[in-house]
């Protein structure tokens, strides 16, 4: 009986985060590949396209090597369904279990009471499920979201920092850092944002700030060394993105309300269906109101061991999404990132809601709690002032709970409407956000082109037409706009438009200046036309010409990702079509005019993945657990000894 407790324990954290996951994506999980904004998955992802991929800061270097080292084993679709539900299986158990272990419930040995259980699954319905997570889907950005489901297992890695030994301290948050270490660059800050200030918190911080900026470094190897060594160093942020990427209004609630509703997206187009109706953003106003004073109220009464790290870390954040709602903080944001660009991560202020929402999320919990008159913690007094003083055969808070004379059924009804409300007042996020999630197949002419690229044995770069980032494709059905599939489809290096061009409010664009150098370049001898993306007049009327500049550029093959109407190519003698479709025309620049040099291998890297795998791998092993939630060992002195009686 008891070991079903336990596995029961163990599991029910993960059948909610999963449960949700299936919710959500819906049909997202069949074959086929969603395609949209920036989530952009091709067949079989050659390590070689991430690796020679593009100048400019590598943010996507963690990322797109775990799905290609994947992609070597399993479809490309199946990988993505797999990652994306892992965004709820992980965000969702980890803020379940990180709700039991501030309780003080289950240790992972024995079993938690029901009301630490239901605070839990309160906590993780909350976090998986919210306007933040569903706009972030909706974008296409699974990677940050991977980053963020793992928020919860950092912060309680950095927790048990104050009692572990320095070495199994920090192999506890590289393990929980393995999220953030598959996000990349946004999420290492997501995580740093989150956990830094509990770092400092408690005995033995500046030790404990150490080992956690140790962790992040370890797991940010990957594009941490490139970025800081090759050309990625001198990369040229554009603050023209500080008015792109502010956060705007999606409720009733103007932009400051949106945001802490756990909105306000820059972009309209990730807008959950529905979301910001009068009614249901009301609804939302309420659960979010009655979560923050539910964490309020935890935090006064029974001081949880993340209460001020985590409140300070869910300040700065919505300080930071705050920044560019006002002429003045645009200002200043802008101003920064002209000083240094690093600061150009703040441009996108409502992805720092993040730690907020795990506020949120734990103060659902403790409203959950409440409800059920449950103590937070041993020790600590019921909400009705009785004291907790008997300790569960867990260990945990399981005594008097366990030998309670019952709930009252508003008291449970109230229960079930909190664990639910998420669902119920974001109702567009259910089954593939209504139908905007919805997987499509490749044309056969782009897996013809794909291998057709992959065969041809001369080095050269692969040039991506219309010179535009984004696309909608017509054979995806209902067309979305996603980044261009094109530039990840091919085993080598890609030159693209890497330009982004967001609209305003009051009907202009605003161009953000892309990073790679290279394709500026491109983009300066070609001189596309800004209506259709091709190169310019003079050179569309000599397509030889045209070759001939390509060659010079080390350009080997052009892609046509999308029908146009000048088929510039017809009657060249220098370029040869490959492949020809509808939707996708594939020509290869003769041999005669190719000046390019194989692509160097990328040594620093390989190097530095190498180094974050190594590390990740020996975290685990030291930890003996999954994402840093062991339970710490006792301490033992070296030269303790057994003295032997006389």
């Amino acid at each position: 009986m008891r070991t079903a407790a336990r596995l029961t324990t163990r599991a029910l954290p993960w059948l909610v985060g999963l449960a949700a996951g299936v919710l959500a994506l819906g049909p997202v999980l069949g074959p086929g590949y969603v395609l949209r904004y920036d989530m952009v998955f091709v067949p079989d992802l050659s390590p070689a396209t991430v690796l020679v991929g593009a100048d400019g800061f590598p943010r996507a270097i963690p990322s797109d090597a775990v799905v290609a080292a994947l992609s070597l084993v399993l479809p490309g679709d199946l990988v993505q369904s797999l990652a994306l539900l892992a965004v709820f299986a992980v965000g969702g158990a980890g803020a379940f279990r990180l709700s039991v272990r501030l309780v003080g419930g289950a240790s992972g040995r024995g079993r938690a009471p029901g009301a630490v259980l239901s605070a839990g699954a309160a906590a993780g319905v909350l976090y998986v499920w919210n306007p933040f997570v569903a706009e972030r889907l909706l974008l296409g950005q699974w990677a940050v979201l991977l980053g963020y489901a793992g928020l919860p297992w950092v912060l309680w890695a950095v927790v048990r920092l104050g009692s572990a030994r320095p070495g199994a301290g920090l192999a506890g948050v590289v393990v929980a850092l393995v999220p953030a270490a598959v996000g990349g660059f946004s999420s290492v800050v997501l995580s740093a944002l989150t956990a830094g200030p509990q770092a400092l918190t408690g005995p033995r911080r500046w030790r404990n700030a150490g080992l956690f900026v140790l962790g992040l470094v370890l797991v940010s190897l990957p594009w941490l060394a490139p970025s800081l060594a090759a050309g990625a160093a001198g990369a040229v942020t554009d603050p023209a993105g500080v008015e792109a990427f502010a956060a705007r209004s999606d409720t009733p609630f103007g932009t400051v309300g949106s945001l802490a509703l756990l909105g306000g997206v820059w972009n309209a187009g990730a807008v959950p269906p529905g979301y910001g109706e009068p009614v249901t953003a009301t609804a939302r106003l309420l659960l979010c109101a009655a979560a923050v004073v539910g964490w309020a109220w935890w935090l006064r009464r029974f001081r949880p061991a993340v209460g001020v790290g985590l409140t300070v870390s869910a300040a700065a954040g919505f300080g930071v999404a705050l920044l560019g709602v006002s002429a003045p903080g645009r200002e200043l944001l802008a101003a920064l990132i002209g000083v240094w660009p690093g600061f150009g991560p703040l441009r996108d202020g409502q992805l720092y809601l993040a730690p907020l929402a795990l506020v949120q999320a734990l103060g659902a919990g403790a409203v959950v709690l409440w409800l059920l008159g449950a103590p937070p913690s041993t020790g600590e007094r019921w909400p009705d002032g009785r004291r907790h003083g008997r300790r569960g055969p867990d260990g945990g808070a399981a005594g008097e709970a366990s030998r309670g004379t019952g709930v009252p059924l508003w008291r449970a009804v109230s229960v079930v409407l909190v664990a639910l409300a998420p669902v119920v007042v974001l109702p567009g996020l259910l089954w593939g956000a209504g139908g905007r999630l919805a997987p499509v197949e490749y044309p056969p002419g782009w897996r013809a082109a794909q291998e057709a690229v992959a065969a041809d044995d001369r080095p050269g770069a692969v040039l991506v037409l219309p010179w535009s980032a984004y696309r909608g494709p017509e054979w995806s059905g209902a067309p979305v706009v996603v980044l261009d599939p094109a530039t990840k489809l091919f085993d080598r290096r890609t030159l693209w438009n890497d330009d982004l061009s967001v609209g305003t409010p009051d009907g202009g664009r605003v161009v953000v200046t892309g990073e790679d150098a290279r394709a500026r370049e491109v983009a300066r001898l070609l001189d596309p036309d800004p209506a259709t993306g091709l190169p310019g007049d003079a050179l569309l009327s000599d397509p030889d010409a045209l070759a001939e500049l390509l060659g010079g550029l080390g350009v080997r093959h052009v892609v046509v990702s999308a029908p146009v109407e000048n088929r510039f190519w017809s009657g060249a003698e220098s370029l040869s079509v490959v492949v020809e479709s509808a939707d996708m025309t594939l020509l290869r620049v003769d041999d005669q005019h190719i000046n390019a040099d194989k692509e160097p291998f990328p040594g620093l890297e390989v190097t530095s993945g190498l180094v974050t795998v190594g590390a990740i791998i020996r975290s685990m092993a030291r930890s003996g657990s999954s994402l840093g939630f062991q339970r710490p060992r006792p301490r033992t002195e070296r030269d303790a000894r057994k003295e032997i009686p006389k």
